[in-house]
């Protein structure tokens, strides 16, 4: 409760509800989450990580449902225990029908890991594809593992523009992450993204677990963004 008011302070367009002890996208108990939803004013959207995600499609599908029923705007998995597109793009279809069918409204993000290779998870490349094939209205890159290494060292510009046309062209929102610093953000937009998720850089000591999230420090996001041009982070 005090990080998303301290966010909000800062001027936060988007309130994100995770748990990063439980991993990249790991996901917050639903009580915090509706707290976080109920002090939220209705102009800022709320979006909650369903978690680092399992091949249980039912299981992930159920989540999805009741973080729609929780009133957020976005729910997101991280595609993590896959090994083919094809699981990848059933698990979502499950979860964007569960979403969608209490709320027409919610957006469903499909979250890729740019460094999969070392948790031999799907080709980060590969997401707007599955997305696309999906329905879900979000195309997302992270890192699953914090260990300060961010999205450009696992990707190239190239790559990462590769991303963005593809994902734009299959009328999905393109959201990135990954250990993202302030510095990062006017490349980040200059490749065409829609959205930019930082939490480390909006903590004491960029420490994304026992870091103290400051509104100072959200301030200074919100600025640059402003001045990359773009209107959310």
């Amino acid at each position: 409760m005090k990080e998303a008011s301290e966010a909000l302070a800062g001027g936060a367009d988007i309130i994100d509800v995770k748990n990063p002890n439980e991993g990249a996208l790991g996901a917050n108990f639903p009580w915090i989450i509706k707290q976080i939803r109920e002090i939220t004013p209705k102009n800022v959207e709320v979006s909650c990580a369903l978690g680092d995600a399992p091949n249980l499609p039912g299981s992930v599908s159920l989540a999805a449902l009741g973080a729609a029923m929780l009133g957020v705007d976005y729910v997101k998995v991280g595609l993590y225990g896959f090994k083919s597109a094809e699981e990848a793009v059933y698990l979502l279809q499950n979860v964007v029908e569960a979403a969608k069918g209490y709320n027409p409204k919610i957006k469903v993000a499909a979250a890729g890991y740019a460094d999969a290779q070392r948790i031999d998870a799907l080709d980060p490349l590969k997401i707007p594809e599955i997305a696309g094939k999906a329905q879900a209205d979000v195309a997302m890159l992270d890192t699953a593992v914090k260990d300060g290494k961010n999205l450009f060292k696992y990707l190239s510009y190239e790559q990462l523009k590769k991303f963005t046309d593809k994902s734009h062209n299959l009328s999905l929102e393109v959201a990135f992450a990954g250990s993202l610093k302030k510095e990062d953000l006017p490349v980040v937009y200059s490749l065409g993204a829609d959205i930019a998720g930082l939490r480390g850089a909006a903590c004491t000591n960029s420490d994304r677990v026992r870091g103290e999230m400051k509104r100072e420090l959200v301030r200074e996001l919100a600025e640059t963004v402003k001045q990359a041009g773009k209107p959310r982070a």
